[in-house]
Formats: structure tokens, C-alpha cells, sequence
């Protein structure tokens, strides 16, 4: 990844996006008062990876936590990211468990 890497929320098309290498990696989202539901991953089979999509996500993880929302997982390579890294799990909402 390049030290520049920035995600950028596009709150038209609510979707996260990550760009690197002219590719466009992104995270869909519905939010819904102070929740947001991360709702699907999609990335290029050139950056079809582990360590390409965590590192992706943990950004966009960190952009939510300085906007202090709830986060609910829905798609399950976010859901799989969220179990191995507990550190994340105190921006669930109350009573949900992953």
C-alpha cells in the first residue's frame, strides 16, 4: 500500500472508496441514525487479497470511529475481519454480538 492511501467516503453513492493502482476498491454502506451498516465489499481480482482488504478496512473502521457511529457488519468479509480483531468490537451497538 503507498503511504498516501486515503479512503474517501462518497456520501452520494454511500459507499467508501479506496483508490490505488487505477482501481477503485469499495465498501458500501446504509446508515441509519448514529449506525452504519457496512453492507457489501467489492474489490478488483488484482487486489484480491487479505492484507490489501484489511488494510482497507481498518481504515475505513478508523474514519467511522472519529465520527463516533455504531458500526453493523453485514457483508461477511467485514464480519470475519471484525472477529480476528477485537479491538473493534466496543463500536458495535449495544446487545450485538459477531
Amino acid at each position: 500500500m503507498t503511504e498516501t492511501a486515503e479512503v474517501t467516503d462518497n456520501d452520494f453513492l454511500r459507499q467508501f472508496e479506496y483508490k490505488i493502482d487505477n482501481d477503485l476498491a469499495i465498501i458500501e454502506y446504509s446508515l441509519q441514525e448514529r449506525k452504519i451498516f457496512l453492507t457489501k465489499l467489492i474489490v478488483s481480482e488484482a487486489h484480491d487479497n487479505e492484507d490489501f482488504k484489511n488494510e482497507f478496512i481498518t481504515l475505513v473502521l478508523k474514519n467511522i470511529q472519529e465520527r463516533n457511529l455504531s458500526v453493523m457488519p453485514t457483508c461477511p468479509a467485514i464480519i470475519k475481519f471484525m472477529r480476528k480483531n477485537k479491538q473493534y468490537k466496543s463500536m458495535l451497538p449495544i446487545g450485538v454480538r459477531i
